[in-house]
């Protein structure tokens, strides 16, 4: 199982490395001035053992019943250039627990966290910040068994890698290569990290582009994630409904429903909430359709506002940023949003993930899973990773 919980490629032990443990500590940034890898103090526990490198999960396929999604909205194609400038109008709001308004504006461009660190340089050191890693402190050769030193599970480490290529590097000279085979099996690659003190809210960055032609249609999560007991260790629980009190989870993903849809498909959230469609997670797209069953209106709240579908560009970097907010109990005041290139691309507001303030955020990771790969290999490449708990925006020049 991948660790979404669709079935993966039952490998022999001769090919599958076991992750390593570790004290949890982060290697020296590297001499160039990059950040390296950093966990700031209380964010992230020290490293779990992935067994075999997979994560097992019972269930089938992350898609719901209903069919293809309709496209009503339009599809932009290329995604959206950076925003200039600095935050909307409005601020954030707040979180749910200082009381602040959901409903107010969020920040956009060069106007967070990494705008007070330019190049990204000493930006794990920021108070805001959980985590940071430019994947620069590794040795060039590093696999799973070196990442799972920062990171706490490492899946299918025979596929996850440093590449030095400069092509495939957005900033210093490494980046995070992840690689799914050509075959008709699943199979999934990834990197988790928990969090030893647990979130109402956090915010992830990276940036990241898929080499072309990735001619994959159905089931990929291919993004990233963010959730709250949605693993048991490093064990995924698909299948199994969110009810509010066990768990919720987002992924930021492409959906390619059909071949006649381009590659790699359009922009949504995969979402576990307690008012999922079927057990497994809702797509949400930014014209506000829900799949399955997009014929029948989610209500994201008043403040809603439509905005166009986005299918990113292949062979390019883009900088993807979201925010899970998790809702009060007994309010409506969750919410996700999404930024592109440090524009503001989807927004979903009257949210309920939760129903007790003991669920709360736990874990992120970077994900690049296909469902069945038979057109030829597939790369994906990562960088400049940062998590915190406040808007991060783009790195600053």
């Amino acid at each position: 199982m991948d660790r979404f919980g669709v079935s993966v490629l039952a490998l022999g032990a001769a090919i599958l490395s076991v992750a390593c443990g570790s004290d949890g500590s982060s290697p020296a940034s590297s001499a160039d001035g990059g950040s390296g890898a950093r966990v700031a103090a209380g964010g992230a526990a020290g490293s779990s053992t992935a067994a075999g490198g997979t994560a097992a999960g019972a269930g089938g396929a992350s898609r719901g019943a209903g069919g293809t999604r309709a496209g009503a909205g339009g599809v932009s194609s290329g995604g959206t250039g950076a925003s200039a400038g600095g935050a909307s109008s409005g601020g954030i709001g707040g979180t749910p627990s200082d009381g602040g308004d959901v409903s107010g504006g969020l920040p956009e461009g060069n106007s967070g966290i990494a705008s007070k660190h330019p190049g990204d340089v000493g930006i794990g050191a920021d108070s805001a910040v959980i985590f940071a890693d430019d994947f620069e402190s590794y040795p060039a050769t590093a696999h799973g068994p070196e990442l799972n030193k920062v990171w706490d599970a490492v899946y299918q480490n025979q596929y996850v890698g440093i590449s030095t290529a400069a092509a495939n590097v957005h900033g210093g000279k490494q980046a995070l290569e992840l690689t799914l085979p050509q075959q008709a099996a699943e199979l999934s690659d990834g990197t988790d990290k928990t969090l030893a003190q647990e979130q109402d809210a956090l915010y992830l960055r990276y940036y990241s582009k898929i080499q072309p032609p990735f001619d994959v249609v159905g089931s990929s999560h291919n993004g990233s994630s963010i959730s709250a007991h949605y693993f048991n260790g490093n064990m995924a629980t698909p299948g199994v409904p969110a009810d509010g009190k066990n768990k919720f989870l987002v992924n930021l993903e492409t959906w390619r429903g059909d071949a006649a849809t381009a590659s790699p498909g359009q922009l949504n959230v995969y979402v576990y909430h307690p008012e999922q469609r079927t057990q497994y997670g809702d797509h949400f797209f930014p014209t506000g359709l829900v799949d399955p069953n997009t014929s029948i209106p989610f209500d994201f709240g008043p403040s809603f506002v439509k905005r166009p579908d986005i299918i990113p560009e292949l062979g390019r970097w883009y900088c993807y940023e979201y925010m899970v907010r998790a809702n009060a109990p007994g309010k409506r005041d969750g919410r996700i949003a999404i930024w592109l290139d440090g524009k503001l691309v989807a927004d979903f507001g009257n949210l309920r993930f939760r129903d007790i303030d003991t669920l709360k955020i736990d874990r992120f990771g970077l994900s690049f899973h296909i469902k069945s790969n038979p057109n030829g290999e597939a790369k994906k490449w990562y960088d400049d990773v940062v998590a915190a708990t406040s808007y991060i925006g783009p790195v600053a020049p």
